[in-house]
């Protein structure tokens, strides 16, 4: 009888957690995309492509159960090829900026592509996002669903020196958490600044304005940009700004003031500073409420800065995965990663990657719903 039991409650425990693997689409030269879906027994499935190691879409439940698509996308892989935008792709090998294009590492300058004006964004113009990750691995065991992808990215890609090997693996298990847990390395001294791009809407993406969510970040300061978005050095305090997001407020409420900073870059699009050195291990580094629908996210990491972007530049020419038009500020960007520019500047540490030593950084969604009384 203890035996039937236990046959039982393993069967019930591999029945709670699924992993299935899909094609998404072919692309014009004849590879195929892989999706893999990841799925727990609370009705959560994330779609996971290998087009940018992306996170294509979320489905989790409201306060009253019902399960919508947090996370924004395109429903075919037409849109992530004709009109690229990072909807929650694997960005790198520098996650943000780096000044004009250019770093110096042990003497020598490296040329990167700029793609942002005068500046490199997110690896430049072919970065990590836009490269097609080889599915190595997809289980699902007692309580947790995981895949695992990877890429080699050649020595001199993008101008960036060393073979630089990564991989990125996402687990959703039991307690409705969703973790990506990037690693890479290196046969040469390089530089490394890996982050996920999801753009969030905690009311369902396509559903309007994120502007009333209520947001919390684990920071007393941030980094004032240029007109380039680029860190000027300072360190500034957020006390009595608009980015004192020390306790939660909504996004909007202080997005139009009139602050130089907001006004260069049509609201948030900074890096707060959580620390000045990476964390032993993840702790909060910001939560999100929904008050309409009741979900809540909590995001960990061990990095030392948070990018956070408001969705400025959503500009009501992408139609997402369900047939809504995304518009300024229906979604938001968390990206848990190294400040902007660190290989430039060097008051913000190193982003410095060394044979025989491991990249890491492992970034953690919690989600858990909220009652009009409290949380539960």
């Amino acid at each position: 009888m203890a035996s039937i039991l236990w046959l039982a409650t393993l069967s019930a425990a591999h029945a709670a957690t699924d992993a299935k693997r899909e094609t998404f689409g072919t692309t014009p030269d004849g590879k195929h995309v892989d999706a893999v879906v990841l799925s727990n027994s609370h009705g959560t499935k994330a779609r996971i492509l290998a087009l940018g190691a992306s996170l294509q879409s979320l489905e989790v439940a409201d306060r009253n159960g019902k399960s919508a698509n947090i996370a924004l996308g395109y429903a075919s892989l037409d849109g992530y090829l004709s009109k690229p935008q990072y909807f929650g792709a694997t960005v790198g090998r520098y996650a943000n900026r780096i000044a004009k294009g250019h770093f110096v590492l042990d003497g020598k300058t490296y040329t990167v592509p700029v793609n942002d004006g005068a500046n490199s964004l997110h690896g430049g113009t072919r970065g990590f996002d836009k490269v097609l990750w080889t599915v190595d691995e997809v289980k699902h065991d007692a309580g947790k669903a995981s895949v695992t992808l990877s890429y080699v990215s050649p020595d001199g890609d993008m101008g960036y020196p060393g073979e630089l090997k990564v991989s990125a693996t996402y687990t959703l298990d039991e307690d409705n958490r969703l973790s990506i847990d990037y690693r890479a390395t290196t046969n040469k001294t390089t530089i490394v600044n890996l982050s996920n791009h999801a753009y969030w809407n905690l009311s369902g993406e396509g559903s309007g304005s994120v502007m009333d969510e209520r947001l919390t970040i684990a920071g007393d300061a941030y980094l004032p940009v240029d007109a380039g978005s680029i860190p000027t050095g300072e360190i500034r305090k957020v006390d009595g700004t608009p980015f004192d997001f020390r306790q939660a407020k909504p996004i909007g409420r202080d997005i139009r003031t009139n602050d130089p900073q907001l006004l260069n870059g049509r609201g948030y699009d900074h890096n707060w500073v959580i620390s000045r050195d990476e964390a032993s291990a993840p702790r909060m580094v910001a939560r999100v409420e929904d008050p309409a629908s009741g979900r809540v996210m909590t995001l960990k990491s061990a990095k030392p800065g948070l990018q956070f972007y408001s969705g400025n530049f959503l500009d009501g020419t992408t139609v997402g995965t369900g047939g809504h038009v995304y518009r300024q500020g229906d979604a938001f960007v968390l990206e848990p990663q190294l400040y902007p520019d660190t290989p430039n500047q060097a008051s913000f540490g190193s982003a410095r990657l060394e044979p025989g030593h491991e990249y890491r950084n492992l970034i953690v969604y919690e989600f858990t719903t909220e009652s009009a009384r409290g949380a539960r």
